[in-house]
């Protein structure tokens, strides 16, 4: 009796949670269209300090949840079939999102740009993106020591660093030194979820930042200067997989799509905004094991890994803007070749780092080897905002996903 009575309040609090993050986005959307640019600012600022502390939260978060995880379950049989269930979801969802783009982009045949208008792109090019080859990229992913991964914020790096250190205290026969250490990884992750309960608590004003942040560009025109198609097949691409797609998955399992999407619904709105799947990672966890039900081994193991490689979003956004590109070069693209880069924009995708317009930036790298006009990606580049935000919340809920699949395996 007493635990469906804390099960009802529990349910009523997630309730007027959501009730109040939807006020404060409508609140947001509203101040976002008073023409003040000192609200504008102040809204700026106040939007930049929740995405630098979520930032704060997100690498620490990454290595604790690993490290401590790994370390309580490493020499268990689970440990190996929860990693494969992870794995394979992840390469599952991220070749039906890039397949979908695919198939859109065959059906809608976005046309070619003029050629003064590509030239004129050129010149919005950031001059520093692009110069780095995607094996350097991938190098830069190995670290060469203990504290620069965590200086960059270098999510794959970290991710190694967790594993190795995680798998390592497994392994340790057991002593008193060995449980000191472990003790001392708990503890800091209870108090790391402290700090984040305090934080997701401030939330609604964040909120009210990000959607007047957001109403401000839209009502600049931010959002209206596109492409056409090009467009329209990016945003139709993952409306698609984040729809139809994903929730297909969770029905194969017996898994209720809606009620998955209604209980991770903070951190996707979270993920829309931080355009950062790594900073919105604290909120996804706290979301997926308080009022998804996830179990904490699970969330805390797998959610990790999904935010590093799980990238529907920008396997989709590689294939189709790749396509698109070559295709203004006047290079023939085949079937066969359209096939090849699907597989490239799948494995670049999850090689991607956790770094600010990543999935740009790869695309960017890939298309300067290939002789295209790259000029077309700074075209892109001033709506690549509202994509991105788009591509986060789709890689979000695909991170959700594949978190709720594998626990139901368990």
């Amino acid at each position: 009796m007493a635990e469906t009575s804390l099960k009802k309040r529990d349910k009523n609090s997630q309730q007027r949670q959501l009730v109040l993050w939807i006020g404060a986005l409508i609140t947001g959307g509203l101040l976002g269209l008073i023409n003040l640019s000192w609200l504008h600012e102040f809204m700026n600022f106040i939007a930049t300090v929740y995405t630098r502390l979520f930032q704060l939260l997100a690498v620490p978060t990454i290595s604790l949840a690993v490290i401590t995880t790994l370390a309580s379950f490493g020499n268990q049989k689970d440990t190996g079939r929860i990693f494969r269930h992870t794995i394979t979801f992840t390469l599952l969802t991220t070749f039906a999102a890039a397949f979908v783009g695919l198939l859109l982009y065959l059906i809608v045949t976005p046309g070619n740009l003029p050629l003064d208008v590509v030239s004129k792109g050129n010149s919005e090019l950031p001059q520093d993106l692009g110069t780095l080859s995607y094996l350097e990229h991938i190098l830069r992913v190995i670290p060469n020591n203990i504290v620069q991964p965590f200086l960059e914020g270098n999510v794959l790096s970290i991710l190694l660093l967790a594993f190795a250190i995680g798998i390592g205290l497994a392994k340790l026969p057991d002593s008193d030194g060995k449980k000191t250490v472990v003790n001392l990884f708990h503890g800091l992750q209870d108090l790391l979820f402290l700090l984040i309960r305090a934080l997701i608590w401030t939330l609604p004003l964040g909120i009210v930042a990000f959607a007047a942040q957001l109403s401000a560009q839209v009502n600049a025109g931010i959002v209206f200067d596109s492409l056409g198609k090009y467009v329209a097949v990016i945003i139709g691409g993952n409306a698609i997989q984040f729809f139809v797609v994903l929730p297909l998955f969770l029905l194969a399992r017996g898994i209720n799509p809606i009620r998955t999407m209604s209980s991770m619904s903070p951190a996707l709105l979270m993920a829309l905004f931080t355009k950062s799947s790594a900073a919105t990672l604290p909120v996804t966890m706290e979301t997926a094991e308080k009022r998804l039900g996830v179990s904490s081994k699970i969330a805390r193991f797998v959610l990790p890994i999904c935010t590093t490689i799980n990238m529907n979003g920008c396997a989709a956004f590689i294939l189709v803007t790749s396509l698109f590109v070559m295709q203004n070069g006047g290079i023939q693209l085949s079937f066969a070749s359209m096939l090849l880069w699907l597989f490239i924009s799948v494995i670049s995708a999850v090689g991607n780092a956790g770094v600010p317009m990543g999935c740009y930036f790869l695309t960017l790298s890939l298309m300067s080897g290939t002789g295209a006009p790259i000029g077309i990606m700074g075209i892109i580049l001033p709506i690549y905002t509202i994509i991105d935000m788009i591509e986060t919340a789709e890689n979000v809920w695909s991170d959700s996903c594949v978190c709720a699949i594998t626990n139901s395996y368990s």
